[in-house]
């Protein structure tokens, strides 16, 4: 079942224009940035606008897809969903709701694997206290952490509406209600690694779909604060053999573009970067294949 899955390399270029493209809760929703000023966007953020945009099975998206995806819909639900029933998940991990004791050939065998797109390819820490540890499972897909490739400034803005904001005024102002960044070139790195197949169930057929879902992350997802955050680049990487064919860091620095002018200053636009459109041909020579999966 999973022995089509290829190991590979990915990097999406994520360009941000005056958005906020992950705002910190721990901090009233502030972009997120180090104290160094360089920007983030967290791996929890990228993979909750792959699962916003999947779960909609109603959605003009959704039935844009490959006829065999649109055909077995209850094949391709999200786990981490707003107000799910933990007690009916955990009789989809088990038929007995009994999660003391662990079997992995009836976990492959269970609703919870056949209907979890989200659970197979990222993996899951959905665990009861007390539960076996073998229901938890290692994604065959791991996000990096998305960093910017300078430090980014950010603008804060004040709103002010007619209506009121706050309880008994009838107009007023919204504090510090639009934070955005400036300008940021961000890179989003993710590996494809097909050992973790087998035990939690990710077949060739949930790659293709997160290859499907990924150009549009953001187009597909835009809000107030998030108008303009654009993938410049999804660069897909596939090896030529199960361990790697080489090493993933030369193929992520060979595609991560250059600052040109100080590094140390906030960028103001595209232009402020060397693109790179696609790997030397020493690296090309080592990869079964390199694709930018926004060009296809």
């Amino acid at each position: 079942m999973n022995n089509k899955i290829k190991r590979a390399t990915g990097l999406l270029i994520i360009e941000v224009v005056n958005s906020n493209a992950n705002g910190n809760p721990d901090f009233d929703a502030e972009p997120r940035q180090r104290p160094n000023g360089i920007g983030e966007i967290s791996a929890v953020s990228f993979k909750r606008k792959l699962r916003d945009l999947l779960e909609d099975h109603n959605s003009p998206f959704f039935q844009t897809l490959p006829e065999k995806f649109r055909e077995n819909p209850d094949h391709y639900c999200i786990l981490e969903s707003r107000g799910r029933d933990r007690q009916t998940i955990k009789k989809e991990m088990s038929e007995t709701g009994n999660l003391v004791s662990f079997d992995q050939k009836e976990f492959l065998n269970s609703t919870f694997v056949k209907k979890y797109w989200d659970a197979r390819i990222f993996g899951n820490t959905f665990l009861e206290g007390g539960a076996n540890k073998g229901f938890i499972k290692t994604g065959v897909v791991q996000v990096g952490m998305g960093i910017s490739l300078s430090p980014v400034n950010i603008i804060r803005h004040t709103n002010t509406s007619k209506a009121g904001v706050q309880e008994g005024k009838n107009s007023g102002l919204a504090p510090m209600a639009h934070r955005v960044v400036e300008h940021g070139v961000y890179c989003i790195p993710f590996y494809v690694n097909p050992n973790y197949a087998d035990k939690s169930g990710c077949t060739a057929d949930d790659i293709e779909l997160l290859k499907l879902l990924i150009p549009y992350a953001y187009d597909l997802n835009r809000s107030a604060i998030r108008t303009d955050v654009r993938i410049r680049h999804a660069w897909y990487i596939e090896h030529k053999n199960i361990l790697g064919s080489c090493p993933e860091y030369l193929l992520i620095e060979a595609l991560t573009p250059e600052r040109i002018g100080d590094q140390e200053e906030p960028s103001k636009s595209w232009k402020d970067y060397a693109d790179k459109t696609g790997l030397p041909e020493e690296l090309a020579e080592k990869v079964e294949s390199c694709v930018d999966l926004v060009n296809l």
